[in-house]
């Protein structure tokens, strides 16, 4: 019996055409009550950049994103208990914040915030990752 559940697998030659990389990945991994979600940018699931050169638009298609993959595995964005944001300009935390922050209104997580020199793309401008729980139902022993 599998230890975890992989959610949206997929391989790195199809993401990274311009890159020579052949690796198997997933876009969510649900691990008993816990779902780790891998660093969501500005490209939707059919792979389409939103937001060209504007990390404001680029961190709302990522939280739609995160908010998609937590569904398929059961959570919501209400229970995301940390985050981790990378920027690759000092100047766009705060557009990207206020971007996170309306999406996670009233949840409270703990959060790292980076500046990084670059991303896995040269496009995008920032990318969050999510940590969540699937919480116990009322009741449950």
């Amino acid at each position: 019996m599998p230890t975890h559940t992989r959610i949206r697998m997929f391989n790195t030659k199809a993401t990274y055409p311009n890159q020579s990389l052949d690796n198997d990945l997933c876009q969510a991994v649900r691990a008993g009550n816990t779902v780790y979600v891998r660093g969501q940018v500005g490209t939707d699931f059919e792979g389409r950049l939103v937001g060209l050169g504007d990390p404001a638009a680029q961190a709302d298609q990522a939280m739609k994103n995160v908010e998609q993959l937590l569904e398929e595995a059961g959570s919501a964005l209400s229970h995301i208990v940390k985050t981790t944001t990378y920027i690759t300009d000092p100047r766009f935390r705060e557009p990207v914040y206020r971007v996170v922050g309306q999406w996670l209104e009233g949840v409270f997580p703990i959060s790292t915030g980076l500046v990084v020199a670059g991303l896995a793309q040269p496009e995008w401008l920032m990318e969050i990752d999510v940590i969540a729980v699937i919480p116990e139902e009322e009741g449950a022993a």
